[in-house]
This record gives C-alpha cells, structure tokens and sequence, in this order.
C-alpha cells in the first residue's frame, strides 16, 4: 500500500512540475524610429524601415533556436518615444539590449562604411559589444550618451549598421539577402550567449 502512495505521489508531483512554465530569458530588439520618425533617409530609403526589417529577421531566425524570446520594441511601423521604449525594457528586465540604427554623414554621398557600435559605461555593455563586433566585422566600439544607453537597466549596445549615404551600403542594407545575411550573424550572436 505504501509503494502505491509513493507511485501515486510521484506521478502528481511529475505531473504539476511538467506543467509548471520554464521562465524564459528575454533578449530586447530596438527597431530605431519609426512612424513618423523616419530616420535617416536617401533616394526615397528610410532607415526606420529598414532596421525594422531586420529586427523581424532577427526575431524570426533567432526564435527558431528557442533559447531566448526575442522581443521588439516596436514590430510594425509605429512611434514610440526614447522614454516609452526604456519603459518597456525596463519592466522586461532582458539579458540584453540590441538598438538597430543606419548612420549618416551631412554629404549627398559618403566614401565611409562600415557599422559603429554604441555602448554604456559598463564592462557588461562592453562585452556584448566586442564579441558582437567580431560577428558582424571588427568596428570601432565608444561609450555614447545615448538615452537608450543611458536609460536600460539591462546591459546594451546601439549598432549603426552601415551608411545610408554610401550607394553599397544602402543597397546591401535594403536588400532582401542583406537583412537576412545581417539578423544571421545578430541570431547566431545571440544563440552564443
């Protein structure tokens, strides 16, 4: 009779654990923009567009991994200020924030390419960074008072990806093998940490 207690004892404890949710670690996309922020723009281009493009790749090839859930601080084409946006991150609490953004120089055209990653002032963010730089391509990597740097709890990073004034890049960039070849190497990133 005790044996049959025991059983029946373990199958219900087996039974409520197996249905008890496994928290999942968050991971923070910020599509930089967005409605009637355009970001920086050339030839009818907008960087609010496309760095949204790419954090839906991201989420989507990132979530097939199933390690972290991606979540974006915007998955469509609408605004949100700079302090609604840390707002949301910060309830989130994720492991790490990623801001998507495309750089600019004040020329019609620029000779410069190449991303730039943006950090806070602490040796988390820093990290992140130097091991995001070797995915992507070494960059240059510098502390930025930005707010969404300044503003997360969580450790984050702020990458331009390129040049919206170089031809090249604003053609990689807005092309469809572009953004995929991109959110690979931030899923592959991710899936490392």
């Amino acid at each position: 009779m005790k044996a049959i207690k025991l059983l029946a004892l373990s199958l219900a404890s087996t039974a409520i654990l197996s249905f008890t949710p496994v928290s999942k670690k968050f991971i923070v996309i910020d599509a930089g923009h967005g409605g009637n922020d355009l970001g920086a723009n050339k030839n009818d281009i907008l960087e609010k567009d496309m760095v949204l493009k790419i954090a839906q790749q991201i989420k989507k090839t990132s979530d097939k991994a199933g390690k972290y859930e991606i979540i974006l601080t915007r998955s469509d084409d609408t605004y949100a200020s700079l302090a609604e946006r840390t707002e949301k991150i910060n309830k989130l609490n994720p492991e790490m924030v990623i801001s998507l953004h495309v750089n600019s120089t004040p020329e019609a055209n620029t000779p410069k390419s190449g991303h730039e990653i943006f950090i806070q002032n602490t040796a988390e963010s820093k990290n992140l960074a130097e091991k995001l730089s070797k995915k992507l391509g070494e960059c240059n990597i510098r502390e930025q008072n930005l707010q969404i740097l300044k503003n997360s709890k969580s450790p984050a990073v702020l990458v331009e990806l390129g040049y919206i004034n170089n031809t090249k890049e604003r053609e990689y960039l807005n092309s469809d093998d572009g953004q995929r070849e991109i959110a690979q190497k931030f899923a592959e990133f991710i899936n490392e940490n």
